[in-house]
């Protein structure tokens, strides 16, 4: 009985550890973002993930990489904000594996929100 309690516990504590591993969403994301003219253009992503809390930046066409606030990552759901030139982008969603999909609105009705996908850099 001993055994068979010694056993559960390691298994439990191993599917923990691999569930806490996949859910991390550390690292470099990119993805492409289509304007309201029908151009498109790359975004990419640095995430660093510490429990629930996420920062990081993105980079895209504008030069120098922008600070994401207001990070957050739990049970499979993701949000985060990026503020530029006077328009808050916020940004929400979920994650899967090597996929996270992101719906995007704006606090500003002439810079229309949308939806983005990002997959993981290898």
């Amino acid at each position: 009985m001993k055994r068979m309690l010694s056993l559960c516990a390691a298994v439990l504590l191993v599917a923990g550890a691999a569930t806490a591993f996949a859910a991390d969403i550390t690292g470099t994301w990119t993805g492409s973002v289509k304007t309201p003219d029908g151009q498109s253009f790359d975004l990419s992503f640095t995430f660093k993930q510490d429990g629930t809390k996420l920062t990081g930046s993105v980079q895209g066409p504008q030069g120098d990489p922008i600070e994401i606030s207001e990070g957050k990552i739990e049970d499979g759901k993701v949000s985060f904000s990026v503020s530029f030139n006077g328009t808050t982008i916020k940004h929400e969603g979920t994650f899967s594996g090597d996929e996270i999909k992101l719906t995007t609105k704006t606090d500003q009705g002439d810079f229309p929100g949308g939806a983005l996908v990002l997959t993981r850099s290898k």
